[in-house]
């Protein structure tokens, strides 16, 4: 996919290239995603993480691999148009909330407590070597990463085909520095 390419026709094709993804497909890349986790975290590491929705790489075996690691896991709650807020990962206690989203029970912590963790798994639709982020467009990422401490690894957690060449950016957009994928695992980017 080339630069002139808008960013809802990108969009618009991954979408489609993952829902053309069987079952099994998609369940194998997350098994494989979760099978990654050591390469990401040690033990005491607080790791911002989300629950995957619709065809979105991941699983919950990923979060609950996270917390066996030692992890401390973060995940998103969301009210329209604020950063995220964040709420401890408890494996079967998430309830339902906007979006379709599924999101930890009360308490949840403010916004900048993304600012604790060292690893910041990030969904995507594609990210490029650069470290160019593609997103569904809503912009919650864009306002919660600016928050995350200057040192934390800022994964993209991807399938192997959503590793592009490059993709067109914004001065907005907040570059990951690591793409994860079900092959080639945890990917440095921006080099």
């Amino acid at each position: 996919m080339s630069l002139e390419v808008g960013k809802d026709e990108l969009r618009k094709a991954i979408l489609r290239r993952r829902r053309a993804l069987t079952p099994e497909q998609r369940q194998a890349d997350a098994d494989a995603l979760a099978r990654r986790i050591p390469e990401l975290v040690v033990s005491g590491d607080v790791v911002c993480a989300y629950m995957p929705i619709g065809t979105e790489p991941g699983s919950p075996a990923m979060l609950d691999a996270l917390t066996e690691a030692g992890a401390k896991v973060f995940l998103p709650v969301t009210r329209r148009d604020a950063p995220l807020s964040w709420g401890r990962y408890r494996s079967g206690h998430l309830t339902e909330a906007q979006f379709g989203l599924l999101e930890p029970d009360t308490p949840h912590l403010p916004p900048d407590a993304i600012g604790q963790a060292r690893v910041i798994l990030v969904p995507a639709l594609g990210v490029d070597r650069a470290g160019v982020r593609l997103g569904r467009g809503a912009g919650f990422y864009d306002r919660s990463l600016p928050l995350a401490a200057p040192d934390a690894s800022l994964v993209a957690v991807v399938y192997d085909d959503d590793l592009l060449p490059a993709l067109p950016t914004e001065p907005h957009d907040v570059p990951m520095t690591h793409a994860l994928t079900p092959t080639s695992g945890l990917v440095k980017l921006g080099i």
